[in-house]
């Protein structure tokens, strides 16, 4: 899960309030970040009974939800009411509690990137606010006020080598193979894209010449940054994917809905129909569609599974699923969130990583648990099967830094069946090639990896070499930054290729493998704090990006959600891609965001390959629309220049 501030203990959060209250009582979201979490009375009866609740997502220290300095948010309000009490207390005593107040909101500051207009006023306002940042016992609180917590740096700089090659050898040699896209490293002669269309147009050459121009062909149409549409949300967007067959494509936000839509022409949507999921906490933390698209299971920070039918026509309600094999405790706390989602290859099953620490397998026929695995040292927040045809190899990355392989036909052991590790903090996601094969993780070490699984090392050799030589540090990626003077190889590193660049900050960051036909598997991808889709060759060096912050800045106002000020966005605006999806068969690419001002709303942007100048299709390229794809006068068409 996204560790917590306490050091990732999963008995310690409090309960996030449910979200379905009025916008009037609704808390206001800090920028990128959770809302300003307040103490819910209706669930304390559920804690007494109930004990702790699991670790969430995005939620601050349970200190934080009780303290005026709440999650780094302190009302102009209550400073002035403090001001008011002070000058009770005499002139020294009011000296002291105004230091104290500034370095509050210093400290808060520090730790989030947040403070409200109120705040900053405040503290330019205030005639003690020099004294306070020279007096002479000031540093003691610098190291304090550095976010993330300074760390104890070692007197010899390290090598900087250390960081993987690029571009990598191992990647080099799989790109040469034909493993991942045509290549043309052979050839005397390059030749360039019109060239190459012209040949595979007017049939020139070889069989296997043109089967190459086309390959090469398509592989180079990466979509690029300016937006063919803007699709706005009034809540972050958590998650969004196409079907297998490019017709359907549905994202899950942060209000517990999912919107699904007719895809069958890429470039001209549909609203399909819009489901709930009613015991929401916090957000949506994941989806899967059946093998045959006529299912979405979709879950939130709870042990209850809904799956709705995907027909349009079909307007029942979806019927729910408990994960939890244990006793029943009610709708609202149950014993464990579930953080990844996926169905089996046959659609009979569903697999599904938790709060937990354990990996669950349900049996959807019989509705039954079948096993309840205590899989890893802490949250499993991604599961996905090997093979698309297959449901026999599974894997699961955890918080532990580590992803294991699972034989369903042996899970009753409770041992994996092999391991990687490599990465040095824990794991994001996790995606198959769908070839039983490859796989790929993002981390919260700012790497995603390449790996085989002939590579795994066995159980026996997995548990030799104890994972935990490099254990996990007490860097926050939720509201910090990362410094690489941090980073170092693992000694114990049997992944294939490291990838770099992005950001894999604030949220669980997706990345994914681009898909065959449209791309000719050349790619990998994955979203990125820092607002872009990076798209990387599989020697690592960059193909590509998508610039999802510029496409969508400024197409929507600022409003009441609108009112903290973010202090490393200029202006406000801010975007996390937090997932993307490649069209299966056209040079199409989805991102879906937490997008617009302190990423308090959400977006899901259509990017494709244009390599025109001038704008000649219609609709416009740049419109703006609703989640149901409706002209709102208050959504703007994008300025991105045009290129």
């Amino acid at each position: 899960m996204e560790t917590p501030d306490n050091g990732g203990s999963s008995e310690s959060q409090s309960a996030a309030h449910s979200h379905g209250q009025s916008d009037d009582e609704a808390p206001e979201r800090l920028a990128g970040g959770p809302p300003f979490w307040y103490y819910d009375m209706d669930h304390e009866d559920d804690d007494e009974e109930d004990g702790d609740d699991p670790d969430y997502h995005d939620q601050p220290e349970e200190d934080d939800v009780f303290e005026d300095v709440g999650n780094g948010v302190i009302s102009l309000a209550a400073v002035e009411a403090g001001d008011e009490d002070d000058e009770d207390e005499g002139d020294n005593d009011d000296d002291d509690a105004s230091a104290e107040r500034i370095l509050d909101l210093l400290r808060t500051g520090a730790r989030t990137g947040v403070l409200t207009r109120g705040q900053l006023l405040a503290l330019m306002r205030n005639p003690e606010l020099t004294n306070v940042l020279f007096q002479d016992d000031f540093e003691s609180d610098a190291e304090f006020l550095q976010w993330p917590p300074r760390r104890h740096r070692p007197t010899t700089p390290k090598d900087p080598r250390r960081f993987p090659k690029i571009p990598s050898e191992e990647g080099t040699k799989l790109m040469r193979s034909g493993a991942f896209g045509a290549n043309d490293y052979n050839l005397r002669a390059k030749k360039h894209l019109a060239q190459r269309m012209l040949e595979s147009e007017l049939a020139i050459g070889s069989q296997g010449e043109r089967n190459r121009n086309r390959d090469l062909v398509t592989q180079s149409l990466i979509p690029r940054s300016r937006a063919e549409q803007i699709i706005h949300f009034d809540d972050p967007v958590y998650s969004g994917q196409f079907s297998d067959d490019g017709n359907f494509f549905f994202a899950c936000s942060q209000d517990f809905k999912v919107r699904m839509y007719n895809t069958s022409n890429p470039y001209n949507w549909k609203h399909y129909k819009t489901v709930s999921y009613p015991w929401g906490q916090w957000t949506l933390t994941d989806a899967s569609l059946s093998p045959d698209n006529k299912w979405l299971a979709y879950t939130s920070i709870q042990s209850l599974v809904s799956i709705a039918p995907t027909d349009p026509n079909d307007t029942g309600d979806p019927y729910t699923l408990e994960l939890d094999d244990g006793t029943r405790r009610g709708f609202r706390r149950t014993s464990f969130g579930i953080w990844s989602i996926r169905f089996s290859g046959d659609g009979r099953e569903l697999v599904a990583g938790t709060s937990s620490s354990s990996v669950v397998v349900y049996d959807i026929e019989s509705r039954t648990v079948l096993h309840n695995i205590q899989a890893h040292n802490d949250d499993v927040n991604a599961v996905c099967f090997a093979d698309k045809k297959s449901s026999n190899i599974l894997y699961s990355g955890s918080d532990d830094t580590t992803i294991k392989v699972w034989d369903r036909r042996c899970m009753g052991s409770t041992r994996e069946v092999g391991a990687f590790v490599g990465h040095i903090e824990g794991l994001t996601y996790i995606d198959s090639k769908g070839d039983g094969r490859y796989l790929l993780s993002n981390g919260k070490d700012q790497s995603m990896k390449l790996w085989d699984l002939r590579m795994a090392y066995g159980t026996d050799r997995f548990h030799e070499i104890d994972p935990s030589h490099h254990p996990v540090s007490d860097f926050d990626y939720r509201g910090g930054t990362y410094d690489d003077e941090d980073w170092d190889p693992h000694p114990k590193d049997n992944s294939v290729v490291t990838f770099r660049g992005h950001k894999v900050l604030r949220t669980l960051i997706r990345c994914h493998f681009s898909p065959e036909s449209s791309t000719n598997s050349r790619y990998v991808y994955s979203g990125s704090a820092d607002g872009k889709v990076h798209i990387w060759n599989m020697d690592a060096t960059p193909a590509g990006t998508v610039d999802v912050k510029k496409a969508t800045m400024g197409t929507r106002p600022a409003d009441q959600h609108s009112r903290f000020m973010h202090l490393d966005e200029p202006g406000g605006w801010g975007t996390v891609v937090r997932d993307a999806s490649w069209h299966p068969s056209a040079p199409v690419l989805v991102a879906s965001a937490w997008n617009g001002y302190n990423m308090a709303r959400g977006t899901c942007t259509l990017h494709s390959f244009n390599d025109a100048m001038d704008d000649e299709g219609e609709p416009p390229m740049g419109r703006s629309v609703n989640d149901v794809l409706q002209p709102s006068p208050h959504l703007f068409q994008s300025t991105y220049p045009i290129p």
